[in-house]
């Protein structure tokens, strides 16, 4: 069916069309083939497709479609209210989706808008002042702008949750419960996840209305593209076969997942003293810094770019042929959106994670969840010269002590010597003379003197 079906065969404008052309694109991809004719339909939607098969556009291109009817040239705010609403988890995929929607729409007098967290919320309430018919939002930063009343959603009539078990994974729920309530109750929806889990099909349940369910994979399958490898190693030894596996590829682009922002930071720090240039991106790097590693990345200036995965979902790099996790997420979930950063739009790519004996049990739970067996590689560590952490402090603290030595000596030579005591009064020990005593023995009250009355004594008798 893919084979023969193009976008000119969906109905879609000539606007939009012409956008598609200049962007080298001539032919939809399965989720895009059977997303679009649903949603031009006007029909809820529930879409379950890996990451990189082109679902940005499946719901994109419909949308534009759908809103190109309310177009128009004005300049009046009044005339360009938020008409679309599109919800993502990270900053990254905010924008973007919103440089996807400009591009589709380039042809149209249709105007889009990101906003997320992160920023000076001022920069961009000039921008939605102006109007804007689609808007991209984290769901964060969307409350604060509607908080501030810098915008509206009295008018939206389509709603798309992107990646929208990440969200759930995020702990959006309650976030997205008072944006919903803020909506109106008539509108389309659009729900798009990489994965299906209990819970994301309870929330289709508390939003979506008859929706029409596509799968163009296996529910929480991975890509065939993509080849899985897995190398059982102690956590110690992990850093030394990183980079072993790094400088043996070859591989111009990799993304190396982390667990926590932390090993983020320090490992791509140890990969740039081992000549591998290499830079972090994780939730304490400002947003400046964010874009600027990715677009170093992309630029292949840098070719490690150590993520985590808050950071890294959303991350769009065409025709990446490598991830790596240093350390396998315990969310099995996390496993399959990590490895779909490679492997996108059809091209091949290598997915290799390096297992400790403590994250077996993960393991377990991935192969479990995808319904496969990711096959096992060894690999000899290469011997390296540098002394172990032991040695170097042993090696430090016996150098500090030669060093610290002769200036002990110097410093023992130039203090004098102290001189005892010799005059026997000084070096006596304390005692009462005989006269103190005796005078201090007269000086004791033979007998009790009474105490004057205004002291409150008692009166003496007369």
């Amino acid at each position: 069916m893919t084979e023969t079906v193009n976008f000119d065969s969906l109905g879609l404008a000539p606007e939009l069309l012409k956008a598609l052309t200049d962007s080298g694109y001539t032919t939809p991809t399965p989720i895009q083939a059977q997303a679009i004719p649903v949603v031009l339909a006007g029909a809820d939607l529930m879409a379950g497709a890996q990451t990189g098969t082109g679902k940005t556009a499946a719901f994109a291109l419909p949308l534009l479609q759908k809103l190109l009817p309310f177009a128009n040239n004005s300049a009046s705010p009044a005339k360009h209210p938020v008409r679309a609403l599109i919800l993502v988890p990270t900053r990254e995929l905010a924008i973007q989706v919103e440089a996807s929607v400009r591009t589709y729409a380039k042809h149209t007098p249709l105007r889009s808008l990101v906003v997320f967290g992160g920023v000076d919320i001022k920069t961009q309430t000039p921008h939605l002042k102006t109007g804007i018919e689609v808007l991209v939002a984290t769901p964060g930063r969307l409350l604060d702008h509607i908080e501030q009343k810098t915008l509206q959603l009295n008018q939206v009539q389509i709603l798309v949750l992107d990646e929208a078990d990440r969200m759930l994974d995020m702990g959006f729920m309650p976030d997205l419960k008072r944006i919903l309530a803020l909506l109106p109750k008539q509108r389309q929806n659009l729900m798009f996840s990489a994965t299906f889990s209990n819970e994301i099909k309870k929330l289709s349940d508390d939003f979506l209305t008859n929706p029409q369910l596509i799968e163009v994979a296996r529910s929480n399958a991975t890509n065939d593209n993509v080849e899985q490898k897995v190398y059982h190693v102690a956590q110690s030894d992990k850093e030394t076969l990183l980079t072993q596996l790094l400088k043996a590829s070859g591989a111009a682009q990799v993304i190396v997942f982390t667990k926590t922002k932390i090993t983020a930071s320090r490992l791509s720090r140890s990969l740039v003293k081992n000549g591998i240039a290499a830079d972090a991106i994780h939730g304490d790097k400002s947003q400046k810094e964010r874009i600027d590693a990715l677009d170093a990345f992309k630029a292949n200036k840098i070719t490690v770019l150590v993520a985590t995965d808050v950071a890294a979902r959303g991350l769009d790099i065409s025709e990446l042929p490598m991830v790596i996790n240093y350390e396998i997420p315990s969310a099995p979930e996390d496993y399959v959106h990590r490895i779909g950063r490679t492997g996108r739009a059809g091209a091949s790519g290598t997915a290799i994670s390096l297992v400790s004996p403590e994250e077996e049990k993960y393991l377990v739970e991935i192969e479990k969840l995808i319904k496969r067996q990711i096959t096992k590689e060894t690999v000899a560590l290469e011997k390296t010269a540098r002394p172990s952490a032991n040695t170097r402090n042993i090696e430090d603290k016996s150098s500090h002590s030669r060093s610290s030595a002769p200036h002990s000596e110097a410093a023992t030579k130039r203090m004098p010597p102290k001189k005892k005591a010799t005059d026997p009064w000084f070096d006596k020990p304390y005692e009462a003379s005989a006269s103190r005593q005796e005078s201090t023995v007269r000086a004791m009250p033979a007998r009790k003197i009474p105490v004057a009355a205004l002291l409150g004594g008692i009166r003496p008798n007369k």
